[in-house]
């Protein structure tokens, strides 16, 4: 599945993770994160949902490799709302989120007009979640910028 990820060619990928799927072959963590970062990379945010979903009823462990992916498939497409969900989601699951995943996170409020978010996405970080930098800051004063607030 890699392979075909890394020579482009997501859609093969996704169909021998389908055909890995039918014959009842493990999935690991790994495998479900390189699908769901072909559908972030394609643009197919529910697709890599619907994955991310399958990963929980299948007690496949989720990361923080999985986490990002999937959220940054809904920042990709404006679902800002998505993203948060999936960001409280990682928290109950006790999955140690990253600057990444704030900084998608972030990004898809700023993205989403959603500028009080972001700043309380930055407060939080600042309790502990993960280290603000510069580019954390940034992203969230320009939420504030795009919807007239700064």
């Amino acid at each position: 599945i890699n392979a075909c990820k890394t020579c482009g060619e997501g859609e093969q990928a996704l169909q021998l993770f389908g055909v890995m799927a039918q014959s009842k072959v493990e999935l690991t963590t790994i495998t479900f994160n390189t699908a769901i970062s072909i559908c972030e990379e394609g643009g197919q945010w529910e697709k890599a949902l619907q994955l991310f979903g399958i990963m929980a009823q299948s007690e496949v462990e989720r990361c923080t490799t999985t986490f990002n992916a999937a959220i940054s498939s809904c920042e990709k497409l404006g679902r800002w709302e998505k993203a948060l969900q999936l960001f409280s989601i990682m928290a109950r699951c006790e999955v140690r989120s990253d600057t990444i995943a704030c900084s998608i996170v972030i990004s898809a409020c700023k993205n989403g007009g959603a500028w009080e978010k972001a700043l309380e996405l930055l407060g939080v970080m600042e309790q502990g979640m993960a280290e603000p930098n510069i580019i954390l800051c940034n992203t969230a004063m320009s939420a504030c910028e795009k919807s007239g607030k700064w």
